[in-house]
């Protein structure tokens, strides 16, 4: 027990680095707080000071951390532009064509040159072969109406 408190450091040490490992799996910038927590208790350990205080030193570097670093970080990482589209929400709106009958609990549908699992949008049965727009993404489902007369955009490409 004596090498422990001596050498508490070490303990500081590897709670740092898997406190950060866990971060690589979750990516919410929370772990990675408790991290720098971590840190700050390595740094108190080094200098000597009692384990009381090292772990002190962890809770107050942490929990200003989240409630003052975690915030301003995430917005900084959401930020984009207000017009720019994901992946998902560039398909609402795209010709779709009825590969097979979709009815409100299943179908196939082609998007661009994507095939996905589509369920109609009111419930109502809609044939193979037919003109179909998305009216929006569900998971990994296409939620399809049928095609406005006219409609002519173009299905989205995957990208």
């Amino acid at each position: 027990m004596d090498w422990l408190l001596d050498n508490g450091w070490i303990l500081w040490l590897v709670l740092f680095l898997g406190l950060a490992a866990v971060e690589t799996l979750t990516l919410d910038l929370f772990f990675i707080m408790l991290s720098v927590g971590a840190l700050g208790g390595l740094v108190a350990a080094l200098t000597g000071v009692g384990v009381a205080l090292q772990i002190v030193v962890f809770a107050v570097v942490s929990l200003l951390m989240i409630l003052l670093v975690r915030p301003v970080a995430v917005r900084h990482l959401q930020k984009g532009p207000a017009d720019q589209l994901d992946n998902m929400d560039r398909l609402v709106g795209s010709v779709a064509l009825a590969l097979e009958p979709v009815t409100s609990l299943s179908g196939t549908v082609k998007i661009g040159g994507d095939t996905w699992t589509a369920r109609s949008a009111d419930g109502a049965p809609l044939p193979a072969g037919a003109r179909l727009s998305v009216a929006r993404i569900d998971g990994a489902t296409a939620v399809v109406e049928p095609a406005a007369p006219g409609s002519d955009r173009p299905p989205a490409t995957a990208g």
